[in-house]
């Protein structure tokens, strides 16, 4: 009976900690995936990322709130999925944030409705190396913290990497 009680015990122990710790990052750790939207500040303005850090991107060809992106193009550019109501973090607008069911029937995250996705060859958060990328038959932009494309101006490298790319060695500045 003791080692049964004491079981028990530990269960609610952990289910304690992990509640009164980060709600969202507990959720992450008990093994749900209710993704999360933050701002952070780069040299393209405002922007959104995901709990990662990572840049989130629309697509161009993505029309009346459906995702056109499948297959060889879900696997470049993986979209931004969630188990339930996507946690809107400091700067994003919890109106704004919605879902869409994919083809594959997973819910994927919308901001604005724009279905948001990360790019593979972004390998660390603070690039944006899919801004203005045409791919899979249009192109691809980082979203705004207001929800529209993000275009670089004229001059503007292209490599993303705000350590490499003149934006400041930190990348994000959130």
């Amino acid at each position: 009976m003791k080692a049964w009680f004491f079981g028990l015990g530990a269960i609610a122990a952990a289910v304690s900690l992990a509640v009164g710790s980060n709600t969202a990052s507990a959720v992450d750790q008990l093994g749900g995936a209710f993704a999360q939207v933050a701002v952070a500040h780069s040299g393209l303005g405002s922007i959104l990322v995901d709990g990662r850090g990572r840049t989130l991107y629309l697509f161009e060809k993505d029309k009346a709130g459906k995702s056109a992106c499948n297959g060889q193009c879900a696997r470049s550019w993986p979209p931004l999925v969630t188990s339930g109501k996507p946690l809107a973090k400091a700067g994003v607008k919890a109106s704004l944030l919605g879902t869409i069911r994919r083809a594959d029937g997973r819910l994927q995250v919308t901001y604005n409705r724009h279905p948001l996705y990360t790019f593979v060859e972004d390998a660390r958060k603070g690039q944006t190396t899919g801004e203005g990328v045409e791919a899979f038959g249009a192109e691809w932009y980082v979203v705004s913290a207001a929800g529209a494309k993000v275009e670089r101006s004229g001059g503007t490298a292209q490599s993303g990497d705000y350590g490499a790319g003149g934006y400041g060695a930190g990348g994000y500045g959130y």
